[in-house]
This record gives structure tokens, C-alpha cells and sequence, in this order.
């Protein structure tokens, strides 16, 4: 990854800013090692607007246009931690699919673990925004199309796993459908204001399900834009 001054930031985009944004994660129960040094080495600031750089390392989710949003680093860190929780340090996962990759900070906090992202989103110039992001920082194992998120990547599966930044109203059985044996799927599910993040794993006996806690996600949505 690159450490241009760009990335490194300066003021309120500066290491200092960024260690006190890990240390609020930490108190929040983030605890993966991996997960936090990724948080606090990704340049946050170029993903958003210019106008909203000196914010990029609080702990909120900040628009990035098309109605949508980069989410909150707090859930970032919680979803690759859920996704990576079991994963020996130093192992890659093979395969994973991304649904809502939006401007393409999930994704980049997730490249180092993975060997191959196969990156959906809905709204066509939020994937080249995203491509943009990526390429300046020299992220070359992500695929991104715009498309359905719904229908997943079917010609890509099966995936080792899978991450949606946006909530369907229940589980949805063609992204089950995409999992490997032992694979697990990380999605918030639920209407509005009753959404919970929930791991589903793959297994012969059936998918087994957990809980994860209480989220607020923007809805998933069927068809492109």
C-alpha cells in the first residue's frame, strides 16, 4: 500500500487522529489486532469528499453521495472481525464475495486478509469511484461490477465468504445458495430500526445461525441504478 504524504494525512487526518479513532474501537469491544492495524493504517480520508476529509476518522458514517454512505468504521471493524474470527493469523481466506461495496472502504479494509474480493454494487459511479480509490492505493485483488446484489456473483461461487453492507428484510436464500461447505455469510437483516447483524454458516447439518447485536443499515435493494 502506498504511504504518499496523501495517505498519511496531515491534521485531522494525522496518526494521532487515527490512534484515538483505534482506541475507540478497542473500548467498543473491537479486540482482532489484525482488524485494528488495518483501521488505523487505511487512508479513511480519501474515500469521502474533500469537504469531509477532517472527518474521515470519527467514528460515524459520512455520505458519499447517491443516497448512500461510508459506514461507520466501528462497523467495519466488527464485520471483517466477524468474518475473520477462526481465521489462523497469517492465512488468507480464499474467495469472498462483497455485496455494497459503495466507495470501496470495506473492501480495502478487507484486501489484506483475503486472496480474491468479488466486490457488487448497485449505483454505476459509486463503482468507479470505488475503482479509483483501490487503484491509488495499489489494492489488486478486488473485482468490482455493478449489478444485483441479490443475485450475488453465481458464475464467481462458491465463496469462502460473504459480507452485504446492506440489510435485506430476511435472509436471502440465492446468497446462501453461494457458500461454500463451512463458508459463513455476514449480513444485517431486519426492517428499519429492527436490524441485527447475524453470521450464517454453511454446514452439512444445515446453516447455522448466530447473532452478532443491533445495527442501522440502509436497505438492501433489488435491481441497479
Amino acid at each position: 500500500m502506498s504511504t504518499s504524504n496523501n495517505h498519511a494525512g496531515i491534521g485531522m487526518t494525522s496518526a494521532r487522529t487515527r490512534d484515538r479513532l483505534v482506541q475507540s474501537l478497542r473500548e467498543q469491544g473491537i479486540a482482532d489486532a489484525r482488524v485494528l492495524e488495518q483501521i488505523r493504517n487505511l487512508p479513511r480520508h480519501i474515500f469521502v469528499d474533500e469537504a469531509l476529509s477532517s472527518r474521515a476518522y470519527e467514528n460515524t458514517a459520512l455520505p458519499i453521495g447517491w443516497g448512500q454512505t461510508i459506514s461507520q468504521p466501528y462497523i467495519v471493524a466488527r464485520m471483517t472481525e466477524a468474518l475473520l474470527q477462526g481465521v489462523p493469523n497469517g492465512k488468507l481466506l480464499g474467495k469472498v464475495l462483497e455485496i455494497g461495496s459503495g466507495c470501496g472502504y470495506q473492501t480495502a479494509t478487507l484486501s489484506p486478509f483475503v486472496e480474491r474480493i468479488f466486490a457488487i454494487e448497485r449505483v454505476e459511479p459509486l463503482v468507479k469511484r470505488a475503482k479509483q480509490n483501490l487503484s491509488e492505493l495499489e489494492i489488486r485483488n478486488v473485482r468490482l461490477k455493478h449489478g444485483d446484489g441479490f443475485k450475488g456473483w453465481p458464475t464467481q461461487a462458491p465463496f469462502d465468504a460473504i459480507l452485504v453492507a446492506a440489510a435485506p428484510l430476511s435472509l436471502p436464500d440465492s446468497l446462501v445458495q453461494q457458500l461454500a461447505p463451512g463458508g459463513r455469510l455476514i449480513v444485517p437483516v431486519g426492517a428499519e430500526g429492527q436490524q441485527q447483524l447475524m453470521r450464517y454458516t454453511r454446514r452439512e447439518s444445515g446453516v447455522h445461525k448466530e447473532t452478532l447485536g443491533p445495527v442501522a443499515f440502509v436497505p438492501l435493494l433489488a435491481g441497479v441504478t
